[in-house]
């Protein structure tokens, strides 16, 4: 892909948007936002089809992991796929399988032969695409950004994914109380027409010769080779870590909305998709913050204070019960999560080299994605034991930890920064 902005490009952008000067990221980012709307939408309309048809927070928690549960066994093979072949022919696959699992559980409902066991085989086959997908999207960016723009082009992608985030739960929770569930699903298959279309428009640079020794390298010795890689990089491997565990424990709180909609608030689809939207709102704010961030310095403490800010949404959301309250809680933890997690990607994607981008992504992906199920069945057990709020409570617990990590890693940080800089000054006197 062409990294560079075309001679005709506005120069007028303002310094939050650069990235959008290349034509190429200009499609990916419109059909992005387009498919990812749909997306959102779905997502809500599942939550709320299985509550449906079973009234079991353990059932919810059973959907996110047959959803998740792929990454554990594809993510590293996924990243060494993206590596290996163009991105662009990938993503045209994944975003076509994707749009026909839609198309099929549209189906199901429409027809009425829908099951519970039929939206968790449905959710297993988009997990596995999912997986395929998530480290070639991720790292797709800079082939259409450059190295130069890429936190930029980051930052815009989860704007976009935020800013969709508020659009299609509202749009769902209003369709799911009008038309029912099959219409969120048939939105979200004509959705994927957006960014298909996008990435076939796409005018694709001569792909770079490949490495003779790494093309003749085995799929188990890439795989080996970039796992050596990402734990031999300090700054990779404590980010992937802590993400493992506070993305995976402390992220839980979507797969509970549902009960917290009907059997806390005791409201419809309606307020359901408007508790959605507010996390979206608060991501939004974030990563429009992040549009705008590039020192290091910058995004180190955005971990912290992510973490902060999330872990008191949650938990001002899990115990004050009325909606306009849970609202506002709902997007400070939005804000915080996104801060965090969009901090997290760009220094990793900052640090890596470009020949292991794939593998590293898919270790990102394992780390964010694959630890979800785990943390999903927990939160699903806690909440059918001992109620949403305390199951939300120990995901917002998970993050303080977290940050009390990240604040003690800052302070090492700045004491060694002081030091090199006193050595510096001594020398030059």
């Amino acid at each position: 892909m062409s990294a560079t902005a075309p001679a005709d490009s506005p120069r007028s952008f303002t310094e939050g948007f650069r990235a959008l000067r290349h034509r190429d990221f200009r499609l990916y980012f419109g059909g992005q936002f387009v498919s990812l709307i749909g997306t959102w939408m779905q997502s809500v309309a599942q939550g709320w089809l299985m509550h449906r048809l079973t009234s079991s927070p353990m059932m919810l928690g059973l959907l996110s992991f047959a959803q998740f549960i792929p990454v554990l066994p594809l993510a590293l093979y996924a990243g060494v796929i993206a590596d290996r072949i163009p991105r662009r022919r990938l993503l045209l696959w994944t975003q076509s399988l994707q749009l026909l699992q839609a198309v099929l559980l549209a189906l199901a409902v429409a027809t009425n032969i829908v099951q519970p066991w039929m939206v968790l085989v449905l959710a297993l086959m988009y997990g596995i695409v999912n997986t395929l997908d998530l480290p070639a999207r991720q790292s797709f960016v800079v082939d259409l950004t450059g190295k130069d723009d890429l936190p930029n082009g980051i930052a815009l992608n989860s704007a976009a994914f935020n800013a969709a985030r508020i659009l299609g739960p509202a749009v769902a929770g209003i369709l799911v109380a009008s038309v029912g569930e099959a219409g969120c699903f048939a939105f979200n298959a004509l959705s994927f027409v957006a960014v298909i279309v996008s990435l076939l428009l796409m005018r694709p640079a001569l792909a770079p010769a490949a490495d003779p020794t790494r093309a003749r390298a085995s799929v188990s010795d890439r795989l080996r080779d970039g796992l050596a890689y990402a734990w031999a990089t300090p700054t990779i491997r404590q980010l992937l870590v802590l993400l493992a565990i506070c993305a995976g424990f402390g992220f839980q709180y979507n797969v509970l909305l549902p009960v917290y909609a009907r059997d806390v608030l005791h409201a419809g689809s309606y307020e359901y998709g408007w508790l959605f939207s507010a996390f979206g709102a608060g991501s939004l704010i974030a990563a429009l913050r992040m549009a705008v961030t590039r020192e290091r310095w910058a995004l180190r403490r955005h971990l912290l204070v992510g973490l902060v800010t999330g872990s008191a949404g949650l938990l001002g959301f899990a115990w004050v019960h009325t909606l306009p309250a849970m609202i506002g809680f709902a997007a400070l933890a939005g804000f915080g999560l996104i801060l965090y997690v969009a901090s997290t990607n760009t220094l990793i994607q900052l640090t890596v080299e470009d020949s292991y981008r794939g593998r590293v992504m898919s270790l990102y992906t394992l780390f964010f994605v694959g630890t979800a199920p785990f943390g999903a069945l927990l939160a699903g057990f806690i909440a059918q034991h001992l109620g949403a709020p305390v199951a939300t409570s120990v995901s917002a617990a998970v993050l303080l930890g977290g940050a009390v990590w990240v604040g003690l890693r800052l302070r090492e940080i700045a004491a060694r920064e002081a030091a090199a800089a006193a050595a510096v000054g001594t020398a030059a006197s």
